[in-house]
């Protein structure tokens, strides 16, 4: 997991606008975009949750390589698209004079789901 909220308002900071909402949107299918608190002990325990809720080694068809139209030595990573799915690839959040406006304890945060591999989001900045 990554935080990404520095860096989101950093962007926001050289676009000059004070009010409105930035968009932040992974671009891949194996990553997923939270707000959550960035903590290293709840960081633990999401990553438990996750395998709990969808283990890596289960049964599922996507990891049928065999069978689709894909590189030989493309990775079993079912379970990372389905807990993408859980956790959504998008997050919408509202600025007030130039900054985020987030909780005390709230980050932006990246959930890397199957690499570590070079990965993109897209942030959208709106307003005035």
């Amino acid at each position: 997991m990554y935080d990404l909220t520095r860096k989101i308002q950093e962007w926001i900071t050289e676009s000059g606008i004070e009010n409105g909402f930035v968009t932040v949107t992974s671009q891949h299918t194996t990553t997923a975009l939270s707000i959550n608190e960035n903590e290293e002990r709840l960081i633990e325990d999401i990553k438990a949750f996750l395998e709990r809720l969808i283990p890596a080694d289960d049964r599922y068809l996507h990891n049928d390589i065999h069978l689709r139209d894909c590189p030989p030595d493309e990775p079993e990573n079912a379970h990372s698209h389905l807990a993408a799915l859980l956790l959504g690839s998008s997050e919408v959040v509202p600025l007030a004079e130039g900054k985020l406006v987030l909780g005390q304890w709230q980050s932006i945060m990246l959930y890397e789901l199957d690499g570590p591999r070079t990965r993109k989001v897209a942030v959208q900045v709106y307003g005035e």
